[in-house]
């Protein structure tokens, strides 16, 4: 018999009052420390594991994105076109995901480069920015009528570069900047009154004298290389007709805007001894939109790369047929021998067959106390679906109980009870649906309690684009894996419209003085938002911040971190305004040897509603039990229609080789798991 349900969660955050508020924080980090599985010869994690072609640049982080677009002895204004070419050929302007993160869409170059390759205006907005910003930039963002934008500043003048819509306008200067654009647009208009906002009017007039009427309009406009002749942008969704709307002011005046981003998420993936990732060139009809129905799926779902509005993505190195990936994890838990504990956060009083020859294969070493396994389930693609099946043995008054937890082990949930011996097969979606990372804890409870078998399956998301495809003739693959680190990230919008779809910052115990809990805005002159963060292993970083509203020159936002449990903390970093809005990410690697925990601060003080809209923290850590195993890596492909397949083996942390296709190949899956 399976019986699910729910245990009582405790209060989302602290009550206001420091001291006391922080003991209490403190003692939960405490509480949730377990113990590590013994200390063995094995190697339990391999991580960062890439298999890179030399047909597709390496995006997996913001390093590797840098390294990949951004030369050293570039001028300011090619590192910038760099970064609207990047984002054009990475991501297409759709429907966006909705992961309930950073309010309705999905703002972080990286992961949209690596697990959706879509979005929308606001989402390009976001990524020119971070990335600008990344290599030393500056950049903004524009509210248009019914359109966003970015500028990039360089050689003192601002620039406007549209990786939505895939357009930039050059003129005497180089790149135009949304003002002159506007001036452009809006100047023509007032010679032209019956065009102002009439699309209808626009239309004919860009269609007159075979679709060349566009061509009198503005000078500016005309003269961009992004029109096709008919006056169309590449996708042909847009054209001039709706850039004369966009910028005509008919609707508002233009105004800055700070498209708020996250940023810190990398492509790490982790592999333990039966554990596969299989990511594939084609989609199954799933998108994280669509498990739930909360928002429209994209266009390029089903669109083919190369055809109708995908057509222009070939000129930006597109060499796939679709856009839209899936995939799967799978964990076949090896138990019998014992090998799992290498992989696992937590074992306690836990024998298997191999340590007493006694059956189950896992089961409670001493009969009378419960045996607990928790393990880390970190993914780098979005997870879709989740399942949990195996075989269970129930003794006499026997249960096996499965926990689950999306907040760092902060706080668990009773996914089902287990009182009949036999197969299960439990549905973890409605838990697992949005997350990139869970933790699972098993409990055994009496004698002849345990498990035969289990397995952890879940559907995935990826981009299609990222994957390192194939090309007709010579592929160079580049495998590497490592360092050992794994990371504890806490992440979420404090919009407030999250609840039963994703977790908030609330869900990880923050400690809030003066503070509301939406948006973080300070209710008094200062204030702060303390959250505890603890990693498996010893710490090698930490990477965090947000996005910050500071209206006023006194508005400020201190970004601080503590290593001895409070009793000190050190300003890392200080934002200040006046700015309408603003993100700002930093990176602290002086961590004391040892270190396992910290609590990261930001303390503010305001005159006008200072706020902290959106945060993310990233807790890098080494693995205890990381190190390197033989990988085998496997392409399937056709070529005319017959399938081909190179399964190689990565003996060394660094391998490179060949595959070479004889036609044109349709890429199908690329898996990696140990080489047994």
């Amino acid at each position: 018999m399976i019986s699910a349900g729910r245990l009582p969660l405790p209060a989302a955050h602290a009550p206001s009052g420091s001291s006391a508020a922080l003991a209490g924080l403190l003692a939960g980090l405490l509480a949730c420390e377990g113990a590590v599985g013994a200390p063995g010869n094995l190697v339990g994690i391999v991580s960062h594991i890439k298999v890179l072609s030399d047909k597709v640049a390496d995006v997996s982080s913001l390093e590797a994105w840098k390294q990949s677009f951004i030369g050293e002895d570039m001028t300011d204004e090619q590192k910038a076109l760099a970064i609207w070419r990047s984002n054009v050929a990475f991501v297409y302007q759709d429907a966006p995901p909705l992961e309930f993160l950073q309010a309705g869409c999905v703002h972080d170059a990286i992961k949209e480069f690596n697990v959706y390759g879509y979005g929308m205006c606001c989402c390009a907005s976001a990524r020119v920015a971070e990335l600008a910003r990344y290599v030393g930039l500056p950049a903004r963002g524009w509210g248009l009528n019914g359109h966003s934008v970015p500028e990039v500043g360089w050689d003192n003048r601002w620039h406007l570069l549209d990786a939505s819509l895939v357009n930039y306008f050059p003129d005497a200067g180089g790149v135009a900047s949304v003002a002159d654009v506007v001036q452009a647009v809006q100047g023509w208009l007032a010679g032209h009154p019956d065009y102002r906002g009439n699309d209808a009017n626009l239309r004919r007039f860009q269609q007159a004298a075979g679709w060349n009427g566009w061509r009198a309009g503005p000078a500016l406009l005309s003269q961009c290389p992004f029109y096709d002749g008919g006056g169309w942008w590449p996708a042909r969704t847009h054209g001039w007709n709706s850039t004369m709307e966009e910028y005509d002011g008919s609707r508002g005046t233009p105004f800055p805007y700070e498209y708020g981003y996250s940023q810190g998420y990398q492509v790490n993936i982790q592999l333990r001894r039966g554990e596969r990732l299989t990511r594939n060139w084609f989609n199954e009809g799933q998108q994280v939109n669509g498990v739930l129905g909360d928002g429209a799926a994209p266009g390029c779902l089903r669109a083919k790369v190369g055809e109708g509005p995908l057509a222009f993505l070939r000129r930006y190195g597109d060499l796939n047929d679709g856009r839209v990936g899936c995939g799967t994890l799978e964990y076949a838990v090896p138990l019998a021998d014992g090998s799992f504990r290498d992989g696992a956060l937590t074992v306690e009083n836990v024998a298997c067959e191999a340590d007493d020859h006694r059956g189950p294969a896992i089961h409670p070493r001493e009969a009378n106390r419960p045996a607990v396994v928790e393990f880390e389930m970190p993914s780098s693609y979005v997870y879709l679906t989740g399942r949990l099946a195996g075989r269970a043995a129930i003794g006499p008054g026997g249960r096996a109980r499965v926990l689950f937890s999306d907040n760092n082990g902060l706080d668990w949930r009773e996914a089902a009870t287990i009182t009949a011996a036999g197969d299960f097969d439990l549905d973890l979606q409605r838990l697992a649906f949005r997350r990139y990372t869970y933790r699972l804890r098993l409990v055994f409870e009496g004698a002849g309690t345990g498990l035969d078998r289990l397995r952890i399956t879940h559907a995935i998301q990826c981009s299609q684009r990222a994957l390192p495809t194939l090309d007709r003739g010579d592929n160079t693959i580049r495998f590497s894996a490592g360092p050992a680190e794994g990371t504890v990230t806490i992440e979420g919008s404090t919009e407030g419209d999250a609840a039963g779809k994703q977790v908030s910052p609330l869900d990880f115990h923050p400690v809030l003085e003066a503070v509301e809990p939406r948006f973080f805005q300070l209710r008094a002159a200062a204030g702060s938002v303390t959250f505890p963060i603890r990693a498996p292993g010893e710490l090698t970083r930490l990477r965090f911040g947000g996005h910050y509203r500071l209206r006023d020159a006194r508005d400020r936002w201190e970004m601080q971190v503590s290593f001895d449990g409070g009793r000190t903390f050190a300003t890392v970093d200080t934002q200040s305004g006046p700015c309408q809005g603003i993100c700002r990410y930093v990176t602290v690697e002086a961590i004391p040897p040892g270190a396992r925990q910290a609590l990261v601060r930001w303390r503010g003080a305001q005159r006008n509603t200072t706020c902290l809209f959106l945060l993310r923290i990233d807790a890098d850590y080494r693995l205890p039990h990381g190190g390197f195993r033989p990988v085998r890596v496997t392409y399937r492909w056709l070529e005319n229609g017959v399938e081909h397949r190179d399964a190689h083996i990565a003996r060394s942390p660094t391998d490179t080789y060949h595959i070479l296709c004889a036609a044109q190949p349709t890429m199908k899956s690329l898996a990696l798991e140990w080489a047994e």
